[in-house]
């Protein structure tokens, strides 16, 4: 082979290994987006779970007081007088 060609070569496999670091990077990157995307959806899937759970409490507990003390009925408003 001649040296051109062997130059040639040579170069081309430089920007084979260069691109394909860069591609090993993009795919290191992009798996751990990854895992901390899922990791804060569970998160957030546990918090939304607990409030959930806080809420339903909070629903029983109000309807238990109101079996307790049963509001007072509502008095009816008296019309208004109008200056006409």
């Amino acid at each position: 082979m001649d040296k051109t060609s062997d130059t040639r070569d040579a170069a081309r496999r430089r920007a084979q290994n260069h691109f394909a670091a860069s591609e090993e990077r993009d795919s290191a990157i992009k798996q751990e987006i990854e895992r901390e995307r899922a990791a804060v959806n569970t998160r957030i899937a546990k918090q939304r779970a607990a409030r959930l759970a806080r809420e339903a409490e909070d629903r029983l507990a109000a309807e238990a007081m109101g079996a307790l003390f049963p509001a007072a009925p509502k008095k009816a408003k008296k019309p208004r007088k109008t200056n006409a």
